[in-house]
């Protein structure tokens, strides 16, 4: 996604297909990964009379699969109050734009019900030419959203997030703080679209029912990033694979849990890291959160497509996984939380492994407070983090064509104890965590293909909170084309993406509803798109795409949601969607 450094450079990115270690000759290379405004327009005009082609002068509605938001039942809302209204127009390298934060009437004042539902939606529009771009959303200097806008038709798109920031209640309700939203934009000659946006808080509340220890949200939220006055988002940015970003925190004494949810982008020459090269780092990238130099935990990415990376027409009107609503991960700092209630300010930082230039890395921490202790206490037992275990294989048929293969695994275990008015509760902490890629290149460097797998375990035990966390990112993408050295030539784009998802979550024996209870979860997410452009002396001549997804959510708890929904072009061609829990959607 362009960024403030990269703002000027063509959208058309030149695909390093060298595979060994010493750089190769440029090959006939599939296009680029990206397409210019011009390209767009082109498609725009070579798209038939009907159909697609007659939306193009009025507004068209993008949109991220994902299931609704219910209150729970009982609850009574919404309360909404709109946060923000503004045009971003040329707002790069210039500060967010900032409002006045207070709790709402009706979450202000001590006889306020209990929070069941808060849901902070994003809703925008833009017309003409525009690229995507990164936003952020930042309450008191803590992230609640990060997300790429769409980009736009010559007649308009909108779109709109619904996220749940019900873990947030703390700072919702907590005094008077300042909201602050970074997008950074650029108008010129050729990119006039100008992003129009509301921000909009919507709260649900439930009376006289106590949610277990383990589902209870944090009682504050600390945040881990960069202080205003900026021009830039509060994100810190990772430059390179030895740049370290910090920030100094301190924790309440009397805190018995720790969770540091964590944000994470890429951006520039790291915005396709799965693509790369050797040469480029590879195609490998985590995220190490480390606590006063130690490592602590690691986040291994999903990898997040913006609305206008490998081709932009693939992702109209269905956009990729998580791309307007990025995923955060969570890293349990409760074993090492005796270190931290010393009433001193210790360092939180983040580093990228392998990182190009650049990655936008901040957090929150959320903390959980003992009501009944000025003061709590606590030591760590075991800690075991071994380094990264890695390598990459090259081959090369004729310095041209070949392949690499590259793998990954990292495990950390973390077990200790925390004493509190609800006793001394030991908690460990462990990830396991695999990665593989494949990467091939053949025809000349004219066609390449990719192969990635993620799977990342990740438990918590005892303490007031066990859980297990199973996610797996399938990745597949092609490029390729064919007429290379004609007039006429076709481009092929193909990619087929997965996040898969399964949670356990018990009730952390603290009393109070379903504490003794356990639930479960699982997510079945995918895509599979596909996207051809023709093109004749090296202009767009015409262009087709389509997308098929299928979202499967599942609950122990009664929940469920199923969507199947598939389009060519801008056409949506069926929806099937089932609350229901009836049975599953049929393919």
């Amino acid at each position: 996604m362009p960024t403030a450094s990269s703002a000027h450079r063509s959208l058309l990115l030149c695909l390093c297909l060298a595979l060994l270690s010493n750089p190769v000759a440029a090959s006939p290379s599939p296009r680029g990964l990206r397409f210019s405004a011009k390209d767009i327009a082109a498609v725009e005009a070579a798209l038939p009379r009907h159909g697609s082609r007659a939306s193009s002068s009025s507004k068209t509605t993008f949109f991220e699969v994902d299931r609704p938001l219910r209150p729970p039942r009982g609850s009574s809302g919404p309360c909404s109050t709109l946060l923000l209204s503004h045009s971003f127009a040329f707002t790069l390298t210039k500060p967010p734009v900032t409002a006045a934060y207070s709790p709402p009437p009706c979450l202000s004042g001590s006889d306020a019900p209990p929070v069941s539902l808060a849901v902070l939606e994003w809703r925008a529009e833009c017309r003409g030419a525009q690229y995507d771009r990164t936003f952020g959303v930042w309450l008191g200097g803590a992230e609640l959203l990060r997300g790429s806008t769409a980009e736009p038709r010559p007649g308009g798109v909108v779109w709109s997030v619904s996220k749940d920031v019900t873990r947030y209640a703390a700072l919702l309700a907590a005094g008077n703080a300042t909201l602050a939203v970074y997008l950074g934009n650029l108008i010129d000659d050729t990119y006039d679209g100008v992003y129009h946006a509301n921000l909009t808080l919507h709260l649900y509340f439930r009376r006289g029912v106590r949610p277990s220890a383990a589902a209870a949200a944090a009682d504050a939220v600390v945040p881990v990033s960069r202080s205003l006055p900026l021009n830039d988002g509060l994100w810190f940015v990772v430059q390179n694979d030895t740049d370290v970003q910090s920030a100094r925190v301190s924790v309440p004494r009397n805190a018995y849990r720790a969770v540091l949810e964590v944000y994470v982008s890429s951006h520039d020459a790291d915005e396709f890291w799965y693509m790369n090269t050797p040469e480029q780092n590879g195609p490998f990238r985590e995220v190490t959160v480390l606590l006063d130099g130690a490592v602590v935990g690691a986040v291994w990415p999903f990898p997040v497509i913006y609305t206008g990376g490998i081709n932009p027409l693939i992702w109209r009107p269905i956009t990729s996984i998580g791309s307007f609503n990025m995923p955060t991960y969570d890293i349990e700092l409760t074993p090492f939380l005796g270190s931290l209630l010393d009433g001193e300010e210790h360092e939180l930082g983040f580093a990228v492994t392998n990182a190009q230039r650049s990655w936008y890395v901040d957090a929150n921490l959320h903390l959980w407070l003992d009501p009944k202790s000025s003061r709590t206490s606590g030591g760590l037992v075991a800690y075991h983090a071994p380094k990264l275990a890695g390598s990459i294989v090259s081959r090369s048929a004729d310095g041209v064509d070949g392949e690499y293969a590259a793998t990954a695994s990292r495990n950390i275990t973390a077990t200790g104890w925390v004493s509190s008015s609800r006793g001394n509760v030991t908690t460990t902490f462990a990830q396991r965590l695999s990665f593989s890629n494949t990467n091939v290149v053949s025809g000349q460097g004219s066609a390449q293909a990719i192969n990635q797998t993620t799977d990342a375990l990740t438990a918590v035990s005892g303490g007031p909170a066990p859980a297990q966390v199973h996610q797996s990112f399938p990745l597949y993408i092609f490029l390729g084309g064919d007429g290379s050295g004609t007039s006429s030539q076709r481009l092929m784009r193909r990619v087929e993406i997965g996040f898969d998802e399964t949670r356990s979550r018990g009730g952390g024996g603290a009393g109070g509803e379903g504490a003794a209870s356990t639930t479960t979860s699982t997510l079945r997410n995918s895509q599979v798109a596909a996207a051809e452009v023709t093109l004749r002396d090296d202009a767009v001549v015409g262009a087709s795409w389509r997308m098929h997804q299928t979202y499967e959510y599942g609950a122990s708890d009664g929940g469920c949601y199923l969507r199947n929904v598939s389009s060519v072009g801008y056409d949506v061609l069926f929806d099937h969607r089932d609350a229901s829990c009836a049975g599953t959607l049929g393919r």
